[in-house]
């Protein structure tokens, strides 16, 4: 069987490594939140799964990323609740301004899209209430939930890395596909002088 698994994986270890970190932080996700009430875990564990990696240098990127572009989403969701207006414009406004605020602005091109998500999600949070306050408590409620799957996935896959770590696969500099495979790459002319 274990030889059935490594022709299969072709020893690549990093997707089971994967596996096992998000199966874990999944589990103290669901843990943790499921006993306050009105919490929903997914929350939490989608954004875990999307800042998970086996590689710690990705992970604390993606890590850096999500949370600058989910408290940005954060801010602008929170900012078109508390100001009001209608429901029906208040969501898609809320999502442009979202996307010119990361792509003018922050202008952190990892995971730049969380930021309309995170504003979409904070203000659908608030759409169930029919009070201003309570949909900003919703919100900011919805936003704890995405930074705090944020944190677990990042504690969990270095956690996962002491325990078990992989190495880090070659440089583009040290391996390039041509050489890697045995054929030498062209020779660029030089410049005549």
């Amino acid at each position: 069987m274990l030889k059935a698994l490594d022709r299969w994986i072709k020893g690549d270890m990093h997707g089971i490594h994967y596996a096992v970190s998000v199966a874990i932080a999944t589990a103290v996700l669901w843990a943790s939140l499921r006993p306050f009430p009105d919490t929903n875990p997914i929350w939490a564990i989608s954004s875990m799964v999307a800042t998970s990696d086996p590689l710690m240098k990705t992970a604390k990127t993606m890590f850096r990323a999500r949370m600058t572009n989910a408290t940005v989403g954060c801010v602008i969701g929170l900012a078109f609740i508390g100001i009001g207006g209608t429901r029906v414009i208040n969501l898609p406004l809320a999502i442009a301004t979202a996307v010119l605020v990361t792509s003018y602005g922050v202008r952190i091109q990892t995971m730049w899209r969380q930021a309309p998500i995170t504003a979409a999600f904070v203000i659908s949070a608030s759409l169930q209430y029919h009070s201003r306050l309570h949909g900003l408590q919703a919100g900011a409620k919805r936003m704890a939930e995405v930074l705090f799957g944020c944190v677990v996935g990042l504690v969990v896959a270095w956690v996962v890395s002491k325990v078990w770590p992989l190495p880090e696969p070659a440089s583009p500099a040290t391996a390039s596909p041509a050489t890697s495979a045995g054929v030498t790459p062209p020779k660029t002319p030089s410049p005549v002088a």
